[in-house]
């Protein structure tokens, strides 16, 4: 599926389904949106599913993240063509 991302708002691009309150932590159908892949990959590099559930569940929270706000600010300038590599923080590598 194409469209804009909900996160990033680049146009013309893939979304995959993200689930803003994770399954794990009891989310369902309703609490999705749809993002880019690129966003959606750099979202679980950065956090674990248990943060997003916590503090991060609503696109609103996301965008206000700092981590996520700088990371937007770059993506915004890359054409929807450019795949992104996310690559997990030092945190997200601690936590497991």
């Amino acid at each position: 599926m194409e469209g804009k991302c909900e996160l990033c708002h680049r146009q013309n691009i893939g979304l995959t389904k993200h689930h803003l309150l994770p399954r794990e932590e009891g989310g369902k159908e309703e609490h999705i949106a749809y993002i880019c892949e690129d966003c959606h990959k750099h979202i679980h590099a950065l956090y674990t599913n248990r943060e997003l559930a916590i503090r991060l569940s609503t696109i609103q929270d996301l965008q206000a993240d700092d981590k996520i706000c700088k990371y937007l600010k770059f993506i915004r300038k890359q054409p929807s063509s450019k795949k992104v590599r996310s690559v997990k923080s030092n945190e997200r590598r601690k936590s497991r």
